[in-house]
Parts: C-alpha cells; sequence; structure tokens
C-alpha cells in the first residue's frame, strides 16, 4: 500500500486516534493504527480492544491499494517533526517508509489481518436521541463520574432512557449529578457507558449522530466517524431514591457572585461552610490550622432563621460551570442532609461535609 497527503491531514488523523491506542504495551497490536484502502477512501483504525476509532477521508491519496499497521505514537512523533508539506507512506515488505523530500524513516508494521476487528451496526436496534442534546447533558454530568471506583458501574455515566425523557447520571458517592433530556421514548432502556467514552464523545461529534447497542457495545456514527465502547456490565445505584422528595428551604442564587466568593476562600480552604442570613451570605474557610478567609455577599434569602451548611467547593464550582443562566437555585433540609443544585433540567445532588 501506498499514501500520499499533506503533513496536517495526517497529523489531525493521528492526533484523534491517539486516546484509543493501548499505551502500556508497545508489543500488542493494539498499540497500532490500521490504514486501509476502501473505495478511493482511506480507512484509519485505533482501538485497545475496549474503545476504538474509525475515520473515513477521501484526504489521502491512494496510489496502490491495500492495508499497513504502524505504532501509533511513533508515527505520530515522526509526522509532527516534518515539514507542513506533502508526505508518502509505503509498504514494503513488512516495513513502512515515511517519506518527505530528503526525509526518510523507518518503522515495523504487525501483519493487518490480525488487526482487531470492530463490532457491526448490523441488525442492532438504534436509539433515537439528539445528538447535541446527548453532547451538551454528558458534558454536564461528566466532572461527577467516578474515575477509580471498585465498583466499576460508577466509573461510567449512565443513559436511562425512560417513556417521557432520558436521564444522563453520574456519581463519585459524594455527589450525584442528572441531566434529564425531556421526549417520549418507545422503549425504556439503560446502559452504562464509560467515563473515557464519554469524554471522547464530546470531543469527535457535534452534529447529528447515528446510535446502535447490543450488550456489548455502544456505538456511535456519522459520515466521517464510526466510534465503540464496551459497556460497562453493572447494575447502577437506583438514583431516583436519593433525590429528597421534599425541601424545607429553597434559594435562588447569583451565579457570577457564588463564584467569586467561593474562589476567593479556596485561596485558603477547598472545604467552606456557608451560612445563610435572611439578607447576607457569608463563606468561611473550613481549614485545620489557623490560616482563615472569610467573604460575604448581600442577598435576600427569605429565610427567617440562619441556617449553615459546609460542602467541597469544588462541586459547586463543577455545577455552575455547566450552567447557561445568570441565576441558579439552591435547596436543602438539614445542615446534614444532602443538599440540591438545579438548573432547569439539570441538578447535583450534594453531601455535606458534617464535623
Amino acid at each position: 500500500m501506498k499514501i500520499r497527503a499533506q503533513k496536517q491531514i495526517i497529523e489531525s488523523i493521528l492526533i484523534n486516534l491517539q486516546p484509543f491506542l493501548e499505551k502500556k504495551d508497545a508489543s500488542q497490536i493494539t498499540s497500532h493504527i490500521l490504514f486501509q484502502s476502501l473505495n478511493d477512501k482511506c480507512v484509519v483504525k485505533a482501538t485497545d480492544s475496549e474503545i476504538g476509532l474509525s475515520i473515513v477521508t477521501d484526504q489521502i491519496l491512494i496510489e496502490d491499494e491495500g492495508s499497513f499497521t504502524a505504532h501509533g505514537k511513533k508515527l505520530l512523533d515522526i509526522i509532527r517533526i516534518l515539514k507542513d508539506d506533502e508526505i508518502t507512506l509505503e509498504l514494503q515488505e513488512s516495513t513502512l517508509i515515511i517519506k518527505q523530500k530528503h526525509s526518510k524513516f523507518k518503522l515495523p508494521t504487525f501483519d493487518p489481518s490480525t488487526y482487531p476487528t470492530f463490532p457491526s451496526v448490523e441488525d442492532k436496534p438504534q436509539i433515537t436521541l439528539d445528538s447535541l442534546s446527548l453532547i451538551q447533558n454528558l458534558r454536564k454530568i461528566s466532572p461527577a463520574i467516578d474515575t477509580n471506583n471498585p465498583k466499576f458501574e460508577l466509573n461510567g455515566a449512565l443513559i436511562n432512557i425512560k417513556p417521557d425523557g432520558t436521564d444522563l447520571v453520574g456519581t463519585d458517592t459524594r455527589r450525584l449529578a442528572i441531566a434529564t433530556i425531556p421526549g417520549n421514548n418507545a422503549q425504556a432502556l439503560s446502559l452504562i457507558v464509560p467515563k473515557k467514552a464519554t469524554m471522547e464523545i464530546q470531543k469527535l461529534f457535534l452534529d447529528q449522530i447515528n446510535i446502535f447497542f447490543d450488550e456489548t457495545n455502544l456505538i456511535i456514527s456519522n459520515d466521517n466517524y464510526f466510534f465503540y465502547t464496551r459497556l460497562i456490565n453493572g447494575k447502577f445505584p437506583d438514583y431516583e431514591r436519593i433525590i429528597p422528595s421534599t425541601v424545607k428551604h429553597s434559594v435562588v442564587l447569583p451565579k457570577k457572585e457564588m463564584v467569586d466568593a467561593i474562589k476567593m476562600i479556596t485561596t485558603i480552604s477547598q472545604e467552606i461552610k456557608m451560612i445563610l442570613l435572611s439578607d447576607t451570605i457569608i463563606f468561611h474557610s473550613l481549614s485545620a490550622d489557623n490560616v482563615e478567609a472569610k467573604t460575604e455577599i448581600a442577598l435576600h434569602t427569605g429565610l427567617t432563621e440562619k441556617f449553615e451548611i459546609a460542602f467541597n467547593s469544588r462541586y459547586i464550582l463543577d455545577f455552575i460551570s455547566q450552567i447557561d443562566h445568570g441565576e441558579f437555585t439552591m435547596e436543602f433540609n438539614e445542615p446534614s442532609l444532602p443538599f440540591i443544585v438545579k438548573d432547569e433540567n439539570f441538578i447535583t445532588i450534594i453531601m455535606p461535609i458534617v464535623a
């Protein structure tokens, strides 16, 4: 196989494929990227067998059809140091030759016929979800998804499709984020998608997509990309039971003033005590030493009694960073019970810090 393309074309494709490569063991074929010719187009693939991406492009000129593999990171390193000009990649026996004018590199290859196969969408059911809503709401819950929890199901996002809407849910056991996409759905369905996959979906897809699934995989495709991820096999916690059914107090808070006050305190401590009075909110640092930070904002809260609550500032800031409005609502019962921050169809339930 022999192909030619401008540096920026190959470099862009290789950068997109890096997260899908096996990083620890270069002896594995999954550390390689696969190039194939298909109907005058070039298909470039990467997978670590848990998650995979295939890119179809007509911006690579195919001189001789065929296929080859190359170590993904080493190939990208070589392409990066070359000049902004045309690059040729040619398979000669079992060696890949990379050329640009007077520069030449060689890389070993694997037998492309042994490259892992990607799942097919054939005979798989399809999910009807607005892709923009899916991506926007995955972004909202992503900070709350755990990363190294021994309960594997908590290291992913729950996509819970219900008759009257779809909930996207993430939790790290200290907070629970729920984003709801309204809409009527023909069938109920629950899938747990690994956090890494949710992050790559947000990067790759900005336009309309097709979503397929089976018991093992979630597949997302459009004209240029074919993405798949293995689903997490497990039972997600019954998140609806965690949502408080009633609340004693509800306060509308200004986004900018809250961010400014909280960030001021975080110069000393991530953990904050917030005291709500009828016309003022006071913020205190919760630090073990004698260093202290304190600030306040004037706000009519509607409360008739003082209310104190302590929390990890990161949880509030993560929530605020995902909302578009200038205000949000905080709902709470007792200082020792979980409280809610909410904005339209997005809520986060946070466990307070109890002394």
